[in-house]
C-alpha cells in the first residue's frame, strides 16, 4: 500500500529560506529499505502512524513504534526494516533547501531544523492529524488546496522543531504595528465600546493627533464625519438595546449617554425615521 505525490512544484518559504517539497509519501512497508543517504540540503521527515520496525542510522539501531518521528538529513546513512508480524506504516516528506544556507540554531525555526542532520524521538505535537489533513488536501484538491498544502508543510517544520526543543520558549516576538495601522483598531473599538461618552477630543487624544487631523482621518478612510460616526454608533447600540422589553426608553437613553429621553427620541427619529417606541413595536412584529 503506497500513496505517492511527486513531480509537484510545491515551494514555500520560512524565514526567507526557500523549501521545495519533492516527495510526499504514505507507505506500508513489507520490505527492507536498504542503506542510503541524501545529498546537500535534502531532508526526509518520517512519521510512523502504526506498526513496528528497526532503523539503522549512521550505524546505530533504533526501535520504531507508533508515534515515532525521525529526520534524516544530508549524508546520514540510514536503512529501515519492518517487523514482519506488524509492519510499520510511514508518512514521509522529502524536502530540499538551499544547500548554501549556514547558520546556527539560535531562536530560528529553520536554523534549528537545518542544524540537526539527524533526530529521532516520539512526536509530542500532533503530527498524525497534520499528515491526515495534508493527504486529504492533496487527494481532493479543494479550492485553495495549493495554499493549504504550503501552510501545512510550514506547520510540519514548526512541529518538528518543537519536538527538538521540548517546548522551548521563543525569544523573538511580533514587531509592534505602526501607528497608522493601529489607528483603525483604535477608532473602531472606540466607537464600538464607548458610544455613551464619545467626543472628538477624546478620540484625537487616543490617536495622538489633533482633533482636525482625527476628522480628516475619518473622512479619508470612512467617508464620514465624527458626528456621523457618533450617531451611527449610538443608533446601532440603541436598536439592540430596544430589543430588551425590560428596558424603558428612558433607561436606554441614559445608557447611551443622552441627557434626556426626549433628546434620545429626537435623535432616533432623525436616524431611523420613527420613534424608539415605534421601532420596538415594528421589530417585535418582524417588520424591521
Amino acid at each position: 500500500m503506497k500513496t505517492l505525490y511527486t513531480n509537484m512544484d510545491i515551494h514555500f518559504t520560512i524565514e526567507n529560506i526557500a523549501v521545495h517539497a519533492l516527495n510526499i509519501i504514505f507507505e506500508r512497508f513489507t520490505r527492507t529499505i536498504p542503506s542510503h543517504s541524501h545529498g546537500d540540503g535534502c531532508y526526509e521527515i518520517h512519521y510512523i502512524s502504526s506498526g513496528y520496525g528497526k532503523l539503522n542510522a549512521a550505524g546505530v539501531y533504533y526501535d520504531i513504534e507508533p508515534g515515532t518521528l525521525y529526520v534524516t538529513g544530508p549524508h546520514i546513512e540510514h536503512a529501515q526494516t519492518p517487523i514482519a508480524s506488524d509492519p510499520m506504516q510511514e508518512y514521509c516528506v522529502y524536502l530540499k533547501t538551499d544547500s548554501n544556507v549556514r547558520f546556527g540554531e539560535g531562536d530560528s525555526v529553520m536554523g534549528t531544523f537545518l542544524s540537526k542532520p539527524f533526530w529521532f524521538g516520539r512526536d509530542t505535537q500532533g503530527i498524525q492529524g497534520l499528515m491526515n489533513q495534508l493527504f486529504e488536501e492533496l487527494e481532493h484538491c479543494y479550492i485553495g488546496y495549493q495554499h493549504q498544502v504550503r501552510l501545512l508543510l510550514s506547520q510540519l517544520l514548526i512541529y518538528v522543531v518543537r519536538n527538538y526543543g521540548h517546548h522551548r520558549i521563543s525569544r523573538s516576538s511580533f514587531t509592534r504595528s505602526n501607528l497608522s495601522d493601529s489607528k483603525f483598531v483604535i477608532i473602531e473599538e472606540y466607537f464600538l465600546y464607548e458610544y455613551a461618552a464619545l467626543s472628538l477630543d477624546s478620540l484625537a487624544d487616543r490617536l495622538k493627533v489633533s482633533p482636525r487631523q482625527a476628522q480628516r482621518f475619518l473622512a479619508r478612510y470612512y467617508g464620514k464625519t465624527f458626528q456621523e460616526k457618533k450617531a451611527e454608533a449610538r443608533m446601532s447600540a440603541a436598536a439592540i438595546l430596544l430589543m430588551d422589553r425590560e428596558r424603558t426608553i428612558t433607561a436606554v437613553a441614559e445608557e447611551l449617554g443622552y441627557a434626556s429621553s426626549e433628546h434620545f427620541s429626537a435623535a432616533f427619529r432623525q436616524f431611523y425615521g420613527m420613534s424608539p417606541r415605534e421601532y420596538r413595536k415594528a421589530a417585535q412584529s418582524g417588520n424591521v
